[in-house]
């Protein structure tokens, strides 16, 4: 039976990490790629995605909650709290209450909830304070999840994710291959099935500890220290992006034709903008 299944999130599931300049803000994703199957599986299904880069909890619920509730969503999957976790300084404790009652809220929507837990691959200890956060973030979630009946898609019940090549260069934001079989672990969850073809990754080969030692120490220049300088500073990428797909639509209908005609309205309200500025 067809639905309504609205993501709602952060960079995580807007699609960071899965570029493809044919989607809107540049970026596909498994929530992308999991509705094309559900519209694959059913035509009637519909689709939207209002989750933005770089938002942290309290963002999300205020600017997003509202309108999936208002959407009336049959499936709703809620992913926040992770840029809080990355935060410089953070309550984790009321972060969760946040997440609880920001749960508690779309529940009572009726949808079918989907949550979801963190995943750190990291192994360098100066990220030690990290670690204990995204520890406690996911046993509430765990929790949480049990308690409101969400279907829970952890990331530590997956091996596969264990593996480097299963995230961007970054070591935060899944790579292509990651949100592919992300997408086919909720559709499983689901219960639905679907056509992804994931192929099977080559056999991973450890690095030599040396190996290992200087890459966490360039990843740590390169990756965190930027990160955390962009988190000091307030510069934010997500500031200026909109959601990719904010109002419902049919992934039957394709996802790049659709994405083509949004393009093209989006280009087409910055001509009028440009046209406004000019007359005034």
């Amino acid at each position: 039976m067809a639905g309504l299944f609205v993501a709602v999130g952060d960079s995580y599931t807007e699609g960071v990490g899965d570029p493809n300049v044919l989607y809107p803000n540049g970026v596909r994703g498994w929530a992308d790629r999991m509705a094309r199957q559900l519209g694959r599986h059913d035509d009637e299904w519909r689709y939207a995605n209002l989750a933005i880069r770089s938002k942290v909890l309290d963002e999300v619920v205020d600017e997003q909650v509202d309108a999936a509730i208002a959407l009336r969503p049959t499936h709703l999957s809620f992913y926040a709290g992770g840029n809080d976790i990355l935060s410089v300084r953070v309550n984790m404790g009321s972060v969760m209450e946040r997440y609880e009652a920001a749960l508690r809220r779309l529940q009572a929507s009726g949808a079918q909830l989907i949550v979801f837990t963190a995943f750190d691959p990291t192994a360098t200890p100066l990220l030690e304070p990290v670690r204990r956060r995204l520890i406690y973030f996911n046993q509430t979630v765990r929790d949480l999840a049990r308690e409101y009946g969400a279907v829970l898609v952890d990331h530590a019940e997956y091996a596969e994710f264990y593996d480097r090549r299963m995230w961007s260069a970054d070591r935060i934001h899944m790579s292509k291959a990651g949100h592919k079989r992300l997408a086919g672990h909720v559709l499983q969850e689901l219960g639905i099935p679907h056509t992804l073809k994931i192929p099977e990754l080559p056999p991973f080969r450890p690095r030599p500890w040396r190996q290992a030692l200087q890459e966490e120490s360039l990843w740590v220049r390169d990756e965190v220290i930027p990160l955390f300088r962009r988190r000091i500073s307030g510069v934010r990428e997500g500031d200026s992006l909109l959601p990719k797909w904010p109002e419902p639509v049919h992934p039957a209908d394709g996802m790049k034709r659709l994405a083509r005609e949004r393009a093209g309205d989006a280009m087409q309200v910055h001509a009028e903008a440009l046209a406004h500025q000019g007359r005034a």
